[in-house]
């Protein structure tokens, strides 16, 4: 069992109106995990009602849910997920070269918008992968999640230049071994290829330095900020499934005004909680 924080003080600022987290996950009761997860996360299960209490906490209105790696390669949970969100909902599945066209129509249909590439222990499908999850995407016109050791990302820039589908590079990058001056250039080559987005989400999982302010992280988030925030999304990572008890769970509010305040004004907020989710992930803009 674990305590998870649903709910406390409002963040200051306050996020604007339309605002879409990006990145989190969700699980429902009756979808067990799949063999080669990492299991479900601790009870109680992180539904749709505690997720709604975020929401309500936070202030945010509209929401991308991820294929959790426990669930490996099936997709009802996720499918179940977008069915209680509703309209409020896009999701990212797992998908792989060899799926059905009639899969991919009825993952569309039902809301998902996006593939994911988790080369890390625990993911369903890694970047051996990565090119033909692209083509299956880029004929969908869906968007592709890539998670990997970032520090990789100089051996692998020239795949990832090549990719047809948009892209975002998940988790600031997850520069375990910190990012220096090479890997914050390639970045912004990649991003100025005008394929790859950049998520701000869950920089406890690769920061040196550690919380509360995640400085080595904080540098280059800041650098990428500067430099385009027409190309990044932001996520609360919840429900923040690296925390297995009650006394490691972090705070959202602590998390979303610490990521948030790498940006450099309203306006790139207004572009990284708004305008550039419904750009990567087709919501519609709020009247």
């Amino acid at each position: 069992m674990i305590t998870r924080k649903l709910e406390g003080a409002a963040l200051v600022p306050a996020l604007p109106k339309g605002t879409v987290d990006t990145q989190m996950h969700m699980y429902l009761a009756g979808f067990p995990a799949r063999e080669g997860g990492p299991g479900l996360p601790p009870a109680p299960l992180p539904d749709a009602d505690a997720y709604r209490r975020v929401m309500r906490w936070l202030g945010i209105d509209r929401v991308v849910i991820t294929q959790g790696n426990a669930h490996q390669h099936d997709n009802a949970n996720l499918l179940a997920c977008l069915h209680e969100m509703g309209d409020m909902a896009r999701g990212v599945a797992v998908i792989s070269g060899e799926t059905s066209e009639a899969e991919l129509a009825r993952l569309d249909g039902a809301g998902v918008v996006g593939a994911r590439i988790m080369d890390l222990p625990g993911g369903a499908l890694g970047l051996a992968a990565l090119e033909a999850v692209d083509a299956r995407a880029s004929e969908m016109g869906w968007m592709m999640a890539v998670q990997f050791d970032g520090n990789r990302i100089l051996d692998l820039e020239p795949r990832l230049r090549a990719l047809k589908s948009r892209w975002v590079l998940d988790h600031h990058g997850k520069f375990f071994a910190g990012a220096g001056q090479a890997e914050t250039a390639a970045l912004k080559r990649l991003i100025d290829g005008g394929r790859m987005w950049y998520k701000f989400a869950g920089a406890y999982e690769s920061s040196r330095a550690g919380g509360p302010d995640f400085a080595d992280v904080a540098v280059y988030a800041r650098e990428i900020a500067a430099h385009a925030p027409e190309r990044i999304v932001w996520g609360t990572n919840w429900p923040h499934n690296a925390a297995r008890s009650s006394e490691d769970y972090p705070c959202d509010k602590a998390l979303c005004e610490t990521s948030l305040g790498w940006l450099p004004d309203r306006a790139a907020r207004q572009k990284v909680l708004v305008e550039n989710p419904q750009e990567l992930y087709g919501f519609a803009a709020l009247g």
